[in-house]
């Protein structure tokens, strides 16, 4: 069933971009408003470490709004729990002034959990599902920010806590 939420999250992306594409007189004018780049995860805490690789592509509509879609890698350990998550997002970009950027995320990965305990290793893989809503600062490629996972699941996120600082960059 997430499965199916990844695959319609990449086909409306896809659509939407091709829409985009159609209804722009010059095709030319389509990718010089695409950018490219993308973010870098990372978390510490007693016992825990996470880190996450985001090559993302966006669509920027004008000076304030951007959107587009983003292919995630993560990495995380907590004391003897190893989680490797790859999926990806649909993200959402506003700059209501232009050193401020609002975000918005949906994010579906898929994790590969390791577990031991004792002599004895636990696995199990799953779907989990993040939407996060961030707030940055930015210097027109850079930004860095603080986002906040609302679907946050302590047991099953590949995240350490629903609070994560994030830098994104976009050429």
């Amino acid at each position: 069933m997430a499965l199916k939420k990844v695959l319609f999250l990449l086909f409306i992306s896809t659509l939407v971009q091709h829409t985009i594409a159609q209804t722009s007189t010059n095709s030319n004018d389509f990718w010089r408003n695409v950018r490219f780049g993308g973010g870098l995860g990372f978390g510490l805490n007693n016992g825990g470490f996470n880190a996450s690789v985001s090559p993302s592509a966006i669509y920027q509509f004008n000076e304030q709004f951007a959107a587009g879609t983003s292919f995630t890698f993560n990495y995380a350990k907590f004391d003897n729990d190893k989680r490797l998550a790859y999926g990806a997002s649909a993200l959402a970009l506003y700059n209501p002034v232009p050193f401020l950027q609002i975000s918005a995320e949906y994010e579906q990965l898929r994790v590969n959990l390791s577990q031991q305990v004792g002599a004895t290793t636990f696995e199990d893989n799953y779907w989990s599902p993040a939407l996060f809503f961030g707030l940055g600062y930015t210097n027109r490629n850079v930004t860095i920010g603080l986002r906040y996972d609302v679907l946050y699941d302590e047991n099953r996120s590949i995240y350490l806590d629903a609070w994560m600082p994030f830098v994104r960059v976009f050429f």
